[in-house]
C-alpha cells in the first residue's frame, strides 16, 4: 500500500510539472482574451486538478497503510501542505481565473513536495503522544490555513516582479533578488541530497555531545563542518574542513552549507546565462498582470486563511493541549511561532484596513508572513527542540 501511496505522490508531482508549462503557455497565448482562459488556461487547470485528485489519492492510501492521518512526520507533513496549498490555488482560481497564479503557484508546490521528499518516507506507528483524533483535525486544519495564507505570498511576490523598477539596482531589488536566490537555494539542496544520495554516500563520526557522552552521528554529504570533538569511525573519508560547538548538530549545519554552496553556483550560472538578476528575467511574464487584482487576490487569501489558521492552529491545538497535557498554553518553541504567525497576519489585517496598507507595501507583508511560515516549517521542527519537534 505504501509503495502505491508514493506512486500516486510522484504521479501528482509529474502533472504538476505538466501544468507548470501549461500556465507558461496561457501567458504567452497573444489570443488571449476578456473572455475567459484560453485553452491553455483550461489545459492546465484540468491537469493541475487531477494532479491534486493523485495526490488526495496519495493522502488516503498513506492513511489506510499507517492507520493515521499522515501528518505526522516531516516527510508526510511537508507533502500535505503542498497539496493543501494546490487545494488553496485551485479554490482561488475558480474564484478569479488569473492564470498567471498557477505559474508561480506549482513551482513552489514543486519544491515543497521535492523537499518533503529529502525525509524518510517509510511508514512508522505514531507515539501514545500523538495517538489522538486531534491530530487529524488540529494538523490538517493549521496546514490548510498556512496553505491559503501563502497564496498572498504569491500574490504579493507576483505584484512586486510587475512594481519594481529593475532597470537600476536599489533596496526593493535587493530583497525581490534574495527572494530568488532562497527559491534557487532549496533547489540546490534537492539537487545535491538527491546526487549523495543516489551515490549512497554515508560517513560516521564518533562526538562528544553538549552533555559531555560520547554519541554517533552520520553524515549523508561530505564534511564541511565536523560535530564537537569529532573522530572519524572509518578512514578514508573526507574530514571536516572545521569543528562545531557541542550545542550545534553537525550534520544539520554541514547541510545548510551544502545547500548554501549550491545555490551560490546555481544563481551564479544563471546569472553568467542571463546577465540580469532573476527578477528581471521574471518580470515580462507580469506584463499583463492587473496590479488591483493581484493585491485584492493577495487580501482575500490572507481573509480566507486567518480564520481558518486560528481555528487549527490555535483553538483546536490548545483544546489537544488541554486534552494531552492539562494546559491550554506551554510557551513550546512551536506554540509560540505559531502565536508569532497569528500575531503578524492580524498586524496585516490592521494596517491594510486601518492604515490603508494597500499594493506594494502589502505585498511586502505577504512575503515576509511566508517567510515565518517557512521558518516555522523549517527551522522550528528541525532544529529547536520541542514537544512538537519533527527533528
Amino acid at each position: 500500500m505504501a509503495e502505491i501511496s508514493s506512486g500516486f505522490l510522484f504521479a501528482a508531482f509529474i502533472l504538476y510539472l505538466v501544468g507548470t508549462f501549461l500556465f507558461g503557455g496561457s501567458i504567452r497565448d497573444k489570443r488571449q482574451t476578456a473572455a475567459g482562459p484560453n485553452r491553455w488556461a483550461k489545459a492546465a487547470v484540468a491537469v493541475t486538478v487531477t494532479g491534486f485528485a493523485a495526490q488526495l489519492v496519495y493522502f488516503i492510501t498513506r492513511w489506510m497503510a499507517s492507520g493515521h492521518a499522515p501528518v505526522s512526520n516531516m516527510y508526510e507533513f511537508t507533502t500535505f501542505f503542498g497539496m493543501m496549498l494546490v487545494l488553496a490555488f485551485i479554490i482561488i482560481y475558480f474564484m478569479y481565473k488569473v492564470s498567471i497564479l498557477g505559474l508561480f503557484t506549482l513551482p513552489i508546490v514543486l519544491l515543497i513536495i521535492a523537499y518533503g521528499s529529502m525525509f524518510p518516507s517509510y511508514v512508522t506507528p505514531l507515539i501514545p503522544a500523538l495517538q489522538s483524533q486531534w491530530l487529524h483535525i488540529h494538523v490538517t486544519t493549521a496546514a490548510l490555513g498556512q496553505a491559503i495564507l501563502a497564496l498572498s505570498f504569491i500574490a504579493g511576490l507576483i505584484y512586486l516582479l510587475k512594481n519594481v523598477d529593475q532597470s537600476k539596482p536599489s533596496k526593493k531589488t535587493f530583497w525581490l533578488e534574495a527572494i530568488m536566490f532562497i527559491l534557487i537555494m532549496t533547489l540546490g539542496y534537492i539537487l545535491i541530497t538527491t546526487g549523495f544520495r543516489l551515490a549512497n554516500y554515508e560517513t560516521e563520526f564518533s562526538w562528544i555531545d553538549k552533555r559531555g557522552q560520547a554519541d554517533t552521528m552520520v553524515y549523508h554529504l561530505p564534511a564541511i563542518a565536523g560535530p564537537h570533538e569529532w573522530k572519524l569511525a572509518a578512514e578514508g573519508a573526507m574530514k571536516p574542513l572545521f569543528s562545531l560547538p557541542a550545542i550545534i548538530d553537525g550534520s544539520k549545519f554541514n547541510t545548510v552549507l551544502w545547500s548554501l554552496l549550491a545555490g551560490i553556483i546555481l544563481y551564479g550560472l544563471f546569472r553568467l546565462i542571463a546577465r540580469k538578476r532573476i527578477s528581471a528575467v521574471l518580470q515580462p511574464l507580469t506584463r499583463k498582470v492587473n496590479l488591483d487584482l493581484t493585491d485584492e487576490i493577495g487580501y482575500r487569501s490572507v481573509t480566507i486563511g486567518f480564520p481558518v489558521f486560528t481555528l487549527g492552529a490555535l483553538i483546536f491545538a490548545m483544546i489537544w493541549a488541554q486534552l494531552a497535557w492539562n494546559r491550554f498554553w506551554g510557551w513550546d518553541p512551536k506554540e509560540v511561532w505559531a502565536l508569532i504567525t497569528w500575531l503578524f497576519y492580524a498586524a496585516y489585517l490592521h494596517l491594510r484596513l486601518s492604515r490603508g496598507w494597500h499594493g506594494e507595501k502589502s505585498a511586502w507583508l505577504a512575503v515576509i508572513g511566508f517567510a515565518i511560515i517557512m521558518f516555522n516549517l523549517i527551522f522550528v521542527n528541525m532544529v529547536i527542540a520541542g514537544l512538537h519537534s519533527y527533528a
